[in-house]
């Protein structure tokens, strides 16, 4: 991210004729002309400069994804290994599974799904006031964990029909989608738990009764 974030700001304060060669790029298009650049000695110092640290920052970039696919293939062929059910659920990738596993760690470790919940910062935490009965959004716990059931969830709520008309559903009930979306993290965090506490089930795919009724 640092890589990139310095390939943007070397882009903005760049000459002209740069800017105008890499506008209207898509960002990896960008990366790949960048990386290909060349100082040529009719240009001015700052023009030349430019180029060198474009080329240098794309590169780095380049490099650092390269490494980053071969590490995810690796990750990948590790949690094959060890807990090949979680990748057949939608929404998991390696990355994503790897943290669970991690966090998880071994059968046993949280007494219930209910500790693992906290654990993961997902347990809903009450905010009524009132008439109004509401729960807010648990900061606490591992946040690593919490990240990755975040994702999860972010993919199932695009790709899943059944997740996508839950949400719906909550929303017109008059609930605000991050509301919604606790729901859901809650609602896989059990699923993922369960899972791998049996260890020898296959993995089931979410219905409709696997995601919670009420707030």
């Amino acid at each position: 991210m640092a890589a990139v974030n310095l390939l943007k700001a070397l882009i903005i304060s760049a000459p002209d004729e740069l800017r105008v060669e890499l506008r209207g790029m898509k960002s990896k298009d960008r990366v790949a002309q960048c990386a290909k650049l060349r100082d040529r000695p009719t240009q001015d110092i700052e023009h030349r400069m430019t180029v060198r640290a474009l080329r240098s920052a794309a590169q780095r970039i380049e490099g650092l994804r390269f490494e980053a696919k071969e590490f995810e293939a690796e990750v990948l062929a590790l949690v094959r290994t060890i807990a090949p059910e979680l990748l057949a659920l939608q929404g998991v990738g390696p990355i994503s599974a790897a943290q669970v596993l991690i966090s998880w760690s071994h059968t046993g470790r949280f007494r219930s799904e209910a500790a693992f919940a906290a654990f993961a910062g997902v347990a809903a935490i009450p905010a009524s006031s009132g008439l109004t009965s509401r729960h807010r959004i648990n900061r606490s716990g591992d946040r690593q964990l919490n990240r990755a059931l975040h994702t999860i969830t972010l993919i199932r709520v695009r790709l899943d029909p059944i997740t996508r008309a839950y949400v719906a559903r909550r929303i017109s009930e008059g609930k605000i989608a991050r509301d919604a979306q606790r729901c859901l993290k809650r609602a896989i965090c059990r699923q993922l738990f369960k899972l791998l506490e049996r260890g020898d089930q296959p993995a089931r795919q979410f219905t409709a009764e696997d995601l919670p009724q009420a707030a």
